[in-house]
């Protein structure tokens, strides 16, 4: 049997979630340029999976998630554990950090499988077929 993975989001199901869950954290997890200069969904907030310079796998990204979670990281019986919804560009980081961490023991881990900006089209621009920002869903830019 393989490795869990994360339950996929469209865009319009994750921003559901996140407006009727208010412990469920969005996590965009793009390099920071990205995060930046891209634009992000509004209230996300920001642990990249690899990021500048070395373009390696974050080894504080489990502690970071952890962090911004505060208790809702610690799962009881008696007691929920907070949603972690994650996005990067296309779905294909967020979908391999969903599996750190549900491989780390957070058992409620989604992402957003259109990501932000969705997959290239014909003409190799992104964010004309689908993502979170194609939606019309709320973002915001530095």
């Amino acid at each position: 049997m393989g490795k869990p993975l994360p339950t996929p989001l469209s865009p319009e199901q994750a921003h559901r979630l996140l407006q009727d869950d208010p412990q469920a954290l969005l996590v965009d997890i793009r390099s920071t340029m990205e995060f930046l200069f891209v634009g992000h969904p509004s209230g996300a907030v920001h642990v990249p999976w690899i990021d500048e310079p070395d373009w390696t796998v974050n080894p504080q990204f489990l502690t970071e998630i952890r962090k911004r979670l505060l208790g809702g990281a610690i799962c009881t019986p008696e007691e929920s554990c907070a949603s972690v919804v994650l996005i990067c560009r296309s779905g294909k980081r967020s979908l391999e950090a969903g599996k750190a961490l549900l491989e780390a023991g957070l058992p409620n881990v989604f992402h957003v499988d259109e990501g932000f900006e969705g997959e290239l089209d014909e003409q190799h621009h992104r964010s004309t077929t689908g993502g979170w920002r194609f939606r019309g869903l709320p973002w915001e830019q530095c």
